[in-house]
């Protein structure tokens, strides 16, 4: 890296990335501190620990010219799909989903680097093909690609990582101007999926949702659809997370006083649901400070690809952004009873190792695209 580089080295992202963690860290020790605060600082500990190495990581991939990375796209993805297939082989299994591979004390998600290594991937075809991009052989060759580990990690399953993956694919898809005449196709056929989906779930018990998804998949859109019926199940989950982040009002109640979190009626409030957490401890101050955040964060991301020096780069920048925009706004939309029960962390905030590691990677990949820029925007 040439020194006169390091002055587009981007301060902000990382000052909006350690905001977010800060606040993660803070709900995640309010989280973990329910009845016996003993738990507290071991998930709090191994946070702090895990943004450490993060930030390590962060500025390894923020140096290495993204340039050479992408020469090794074809073996990058190669990794990707031996890890995919451990994981089914090998993997450890928690709450009915096998997402895990165990190395040593440490369980390591690899759909979570996935997501990173599909950006790089894709984003490298897009960059070597752009010249023929509207070709429907590189179309079908491209997706064709992102299916194969899509379907992997459908089979763990992970319904969520897999939707993540395809809107980053999307998003790159659209920055490197594919023709209106698969966008339109595809808008009108998403429409239709969901229409679809909607009108199966209205069926008499729900026998084509059922060849399709997985048991716990059904339950949570018909949870969605009628959270009454599932009041005590499927959508208790959200019905909890509305009420914590309805009851913290203006101001909220206060670190470790929310009543909801410290009973222990939020279930997996230190990942799926932190953001009832801050909801219910921080008021709606607390929640528009960490959507505020976000916003910043995918502004300077375009910012950021609009400087950058190449397709590749903006792809690249597009994809990071994209993923933090899309998981943030799940996030959000499920716990606030907006979007069905999906089980996605919130980038940079939720307790888990495996999607910090991958979004802080990401935020090198950022700083590495910015530090080729010829320009800086304030």
């Amino acid at each position: 890296m040439q020194k006169k580089q390091l002055k587009y080295f981007d301060i902000w992202i990382i000052m909006i990335m350690i905001g977010l963690v800060m606040i993660g860290i803070v709900a995640i020790g309010s989280a973990t501190h329910i009845n016996n605060p003993n738990i507290e600082p071991y998930y709090v500990d191994k946070q702090i620990k895990g943004f450490i190495l993060g930030f390590i990581l962060m500025l390894i991939t923020a140096f290495i010219d993204y340039r050479f990375i992408g020469r090794f796209y074809p073996l990058l993805y190669l990794v990707l799909i031996g890890l995919l297939f451990a994981v089914l082989k090998f993997g450890k299994e928690v709450n009915h989903a096998t997402r895990w591979l165990e190395i040593g004390s440490t369980a390591i998600q690899p759909s979570e680097f996935g997501k990173i290594i599909m950006i790089l991937v894709i984003a490298k075809l897009m960059d070597k093909f752009q010249k023929n991009i509207n070709h429907i052989v590189i179309v079908v060759f491209i997706l064709f690609l992102t299916i194969i580990p899509v379907l992997f990690i459908q089979k763990q399953p992970d319904l969520s990582t897999s939707l993540v993956i395809l809107f980053i694919v999307a998003a790159q898809f659209y920055v490197a101007k594919i023709s209106y005449i698969y966008i339109l196709p595809t808008a009108m056929a998403t429409v239709l999926g969901v229409l679809g989906v909607l009108w199966a779930a209205y069926q008499p018990g729900q026998e084509i949702l059922r060849k399709i998804l997985k048991p716990h998949q059904v339950t949570r859109i018909m949870s969605f659809i009628d959270p009454d019926q599932f009041a005590m199940s499927g959508a208790y989950q959200t019905n909890q997370a509305i009420r914590a982040i309805g009851s913290g009002q203006l101001n909220g109640k206060g670190l470790y006083q929310g009543t909801l979190n410290q009973f222990q009626y939020l279930l997996e409030a230190r990942t799926d649901f932190i953001f009832a957490v801050i909801g219910e401890e921080f008021g709606f101050i607390g929640c528009m400070a960490v959507i505020i955040l976000f916003f910043l964060f995918t502004t300077r991301c375009l910012w950021i690809a609009k400087d950058a020096p190449d397709l590749y780069g903006r792809l690249i920048v597009v994809g990071v952004g994209s993923m933090i925009f899309i998981q943030s706004f799940i996030h959000i939309g499920v716990t606030t009873g907006f979007l069905p029960n999906t089980g996605i962390p919130l980038p940079f905030i939720s307790y888990g190792l495996s999607a910090l590691w991958s979004n802080m990677i990401g935020v090198g990949l950022v700083l590495n695209v910015g530090m080729s820029r010829k320009k800086m925007r304030y």
